[in-house]
């Protein structure tokens, strides 16, 4: 398996081994575009892998703070409570890029930077930019991926 997200289609497609088309889904990546340095809330570009699953027996809509459930379920009302909160529900895929200099170490690390693919609230507009640098996508989706991939997954992110 692989995975390739396209920033300009705001798609990620699924490849099976012999490179046909296992699942494709319409994602949000950040609304800053593309881009690599720490701080820029923009989504990273080049070979990544997929470091870590986290939250594999969360429930739908979980809430996740610091890569940890909180035991909250994301419903208008807790949006209402919280209004500046950056959602990350359901599940993470922690992404780690493993281009020395583009998006591994230094003021590029993907991984110190935080980026995820993970679920987001169902009102979430897909198909456009709009996340702080992450990957989001819809809960069902996410949880479909999540049950597909392992950790070690590739993951390219291109901006064509």
């Amino acid at each position: 398996m692989r995975i390739e997200i396209s920033i300009q289609q705001q798609t990620l497609t699924l490849f099976d081994a012999l490179g046909a088309v296992q699942a494709n889904y319409s994602i949000s990546t950040a609304a800053n575009g593309a881009g690599c340095e720490k701080n820029s809330a923009c989504t990273p570009i080049g070979y990544h892998i997929i470091r870590a699953k986290i939250g594999a027996d969360a429930a739908l809509n979980s809430v996740f703070v610091g890569r940890r459930a909180t035991g909250e379920i994301c419903t208008p009302e807790l949006m209402a409570q919280f209004p500046n909160r950056d959602w990350i529900l359901t599940r993470i895929l922690w992404l780690s890029g493993t281009e020395v200099g583009v998006n591994r170490l230094g003021n590029v690390d993907t991984m110190q930077r935080y980026i995820y693919i993970h679920g987001s609230p169902d009102d979430t507009e897909m198909g456009k930019s709009g996340s702080h640098g992450c990957v989001r996508m819809r809960n069902e989706d996410m949880l479909e991926l999540f049950d597909l991939v392992e950790a070690g997954t590739p993951v390219n992110i291109v901006n064509e």
